[in-house]
């Protein structure tokens, strides 16, 4: 009775992992159902990562030490996929009682997990092998499903670090565009700056396409919204939050600004957005203190206006632009909160230096050179 069991578990064990693979590299598309292997890994493996974050202030520190949980779960989960298949291979030949030529003289289950990893990762040591009918057939389907395992997994990894890179090159040319990190008003204000609003179309189309990849390959592979940037300021996230912040405003009204693309724009953005959210099953988040006060609003027109960019004033402009903002704001906090990033203000902050401006040498040059004139 014991042997059917562990037949019947491991049965269900290689089912479970064959399909939640498949879901998980192979099915291009977003899976809906809630129960299944990979997302109970991530709830998991999250929750630790995140209580540990949330001990350290936002900064360098914490980001950098976020940034590997990406890649750490992506080789942990297959590690836990292969453990798996193995196990359930030992337990279908040990309740098979299947004879072994093996150097023991008698077979324990250490054996059977032993001969059950070998047969897998097609070592073909040869020093443990079945002797029965039911056992060899059991050894080439497994040897059969290592060597197909391991070849998904080499094809999978390519494909998910072109989409990883597809992603970074545009936000990393946002930073010259819209500051660090990206703000709307940066953006709207270099491009009224240089005379070129009538380029914001073509940079908004550009970004409407990035976000309908970025729906593509997210939805498709979820594990990349764990991947971080390469610096600590900026995001995909943070990226995404300042195209909404621009389009709304150019849909709200802003001279010499496309609203129709800036309306196709902000939809597959929104999308993009709100179909991301699903797949971690983060809920709209209200933020505990206004974004964009009313003070803060003001601030930010007479700050375009100086750039001279005209932004529509009046009730209707505002109510349009707190409704706007209502669309995809609440779903921006709730995926910020849930991965931790930090969200770009409206406004900059201070006004400080680009990426591109600075570089981790000047930084210490700057520091020797104040040390100096202290002492």
């Amino acid at each position: 009775m014991l042997k059917v069991l562990a037949a019947v578990s491991a049965l269900a064990i290689i089912v479970v992992v064959l399909w939640d693979a498949f879901e998980a590299i192979v099915l291009p598309r977003r899976v809906t159902r809630r129960l299944r292997l990979t997302g109970v890994f991530y709830n998991t493996t999250w929750a630790p990562v995140v209580a540990l974050a949330r001990r350290l202030p936002p900064s360098k520190k914490r980001d950098r030490y976020l940034s590997f949980y990406g890649p750490l779960s992506l080789l942990l989960l297959l590690c836990v996929w292969a453990i798996g298949l193995v196990l359930a291979f030992a337990f279908l030949q040990w309740a098979a009682s299947s004879r072994l030529q093996m150097p023991e003289a008698r077979a324990s289950f250490g054996t059977y997990f032993y001969m059950s990893g070998v047969t897998f990762f097609t070592l073909g040591y040869g020093d443990v092998y079945a002797l029965d009918a039911l056992g060899r057939a059991l050894e080439v389907v497994e040897a059969g499903m290592g060597f197909g395992f391991l070849a998904v997994v080499i094809g999978y990894l390519p494909v998910l670090y072109q989409s990883f890179s597809r992603r970074e090159v545009a936000i990393s040319m946002l930073d010259a565009r819209a500051g660090t990190p990206p703000t709307a008003f940066e953006l709207l204000r270099r491009h009224s700056e240089s005379g070129r609003m009538d380029k914001l179309g073509e940079l908004l189309h550009d970004w409407e396409r990035w976000a309908a990849d970025l729906l593509e390959s997210h939805l498709s592979y979820p594990v990349l919204c764990y991947y971080r940037s390469q610096h600590d300021n900026q995001s995909w996230l943070a990226s995404l939050t300042c195209v909404l912040d621009t389009c709304a405003l150019v849909l709200v009204g802003i001279d010499g600004a496309h609203a129709w693309q800036a309306r196709l724009t902000f939809a597959m953005a929104r999308h993009a957005l709100v179909d991301i959210s699903q797949i971690f099953n983060t809920r709209p988040v209200t933020f505990e203190s206004e974004r964009l006060p009313d003070e803060d609003l003001a601030s930010l027109r007479s700050a375009l206006a100086h750039a001279g960019v005209s932004l529509r004033d009046g009730d209707e402009a505002g109510e349009k632009l707190r409704e706007l903002r209502r669309l995809y704001e609440p779903y921006v906090n709730g995926l910020a909160c849930h991965l931790l990033i930090s969200l770009p203000p409206w406004l900059p902050a201070s006004s400080r230096a680009d990426n591109w401006q600075t570089s981790a040498f000047e930084r210490r040059t700057k520091a020797v050179e104040v040390e100096h004139d202290h002492f």
